[in-house]
């Protein structure tokens, strides 16, 4: 904390005004990625549900690449926190949300096998980001495919 507190020109005391542990500002800036997220994803857009997935998921990289150590940090180290595990499950419903929209299907099936398929894009963007034992045109086709496996949709 007292590193973060001089990278940002501030005191620790401030710091700690705002943010009672290092968990607290780590849940605040892990919220703060995923809402940017979401928001530069946006609308899915016009064009075939692999087609719009496609474009999500290269946005989604893209952030993750830009992000990596942010990205393994909290999905390797602190994704069983409560509170970390609660930032990852609300960006997960918001983005089922506009899933099962862009799809036009419904009930509790579908929802359930996007919300699986997200956290199956979680995983394997954790395993390339640190192992890069494949490229992000596999990373993506896989994860399009799957999706529309899931979904039935193929």
């Amino acid at each position: 904390m007292e590193e973060v507190a001089s990278r940002a020109g501030i005191s620790r005391a401030l710091l700690y005004r705002h943010f009672s542990s290092k968990r607290d500002l780590f849940a605040a800036v892990h919220q703060r990625a995923t809402d940017q997220l979401l928001t530069e994803i946006g609308d899915l857009g016009d064009g075939t549900l692999a087609e719009q997935v496609a474009v999500a998921l290269d946005t989604h990289f893209d952030y993750f690449q830009a992000n990596r150590n942010l990205v393994l940090a909290a999905n390797r180290v602190l994704a069983t926190d409560p509170v970390v595990r609660a930032v990852i499950t609300g960006g997960f419903a918001a983005l089922q949300r506009r899933l099962l929209a862009a799809a036009g299907v419904d009930g509790p099936l579908a929802a359930a096998a996007v919300l699986a398929w997200l956290e199956f894009v979680r995983v394997m963007c954790v395993e390339w980001l640190a192992h890069q034992s494949f490229d992000r045109v596999q990373l993506r086709a896989l994860c399009v495919r799957a999706l529309l496996g899931a979904l039935d949709l193929e």
